[in-house]
């Protein structure tokens, strides 16, 4: 019997699994929390809504509002380059699921920026008065993907020359 081979649908099921988790997650915590508002659950790890209107650990979030478009634009471009990729790759197992990873994150936080002009942060990592950046489900997929694609690049053998 023919192995089945994966389609491009698959991981895109993948990453539109990401956008929803990622969503339900922040509606979760807009509806339970106010801005700033902190909940203990750990002794390391609080839930907290923040917005950043930033990048990463919000770079420039102060920079008066232009970044919101920036983002989007970037987001948007990176998005439709990662469904040209997942699409060549689809048949491949570890590169296409990095991709996808990253390609919900980045939708999920568009996602954000539209509607709020700004990213919904809720998961606070801290140890010995030292907080992480506030992040969440979207931040963490782009960072397993891209932890993914670190992975496949280190392990991935070539094949022969011609």
């Amino acid at each position: 019997m023919p192995k089945l081979l994966p389609r491009p649908e698959i991981w895109f099921g993948l990453a539109a699994l990401v956008v929803g988790l990622d969503q339900v997650t922040k509606l979760l915590v807009l509806s339970r929390f106010f801005l700033g508002e902190t909940l203990p659950v750990t002794g390391f790890f609080n839930l907290v809504l923040v917005f950043n209107s930033g990048a990463a650990f919000s770079f420039l979030a102060g920079a008066g509002g232009w970044q919101k478009w920036f983002f989007v634009c970037l987001a948007l471009a990176i998005s439709a380059w990662l469904v040209v990729m997942i699409r060549h790759h689809a048949t491949e197992r570890l590169l296409p699921a990095a991709l996808a990873l990253v390609l919900g994150g980045a939708l999920g936080n568009v996602i954000d920026r539209l509607r709020f002009g700004a990213v919904v942060d809720f998961l606070d990592f801290h140890l010995a008065g030292w907080h992480w950046p506030a992040f969440n489900v979207a931040d963490s997929a782009i960072t397993v993907g891209v932890a993914l694609l670190l992975w496949q690049q280190l392990t991935h053998k070539e094949g022969p020359s011609p």
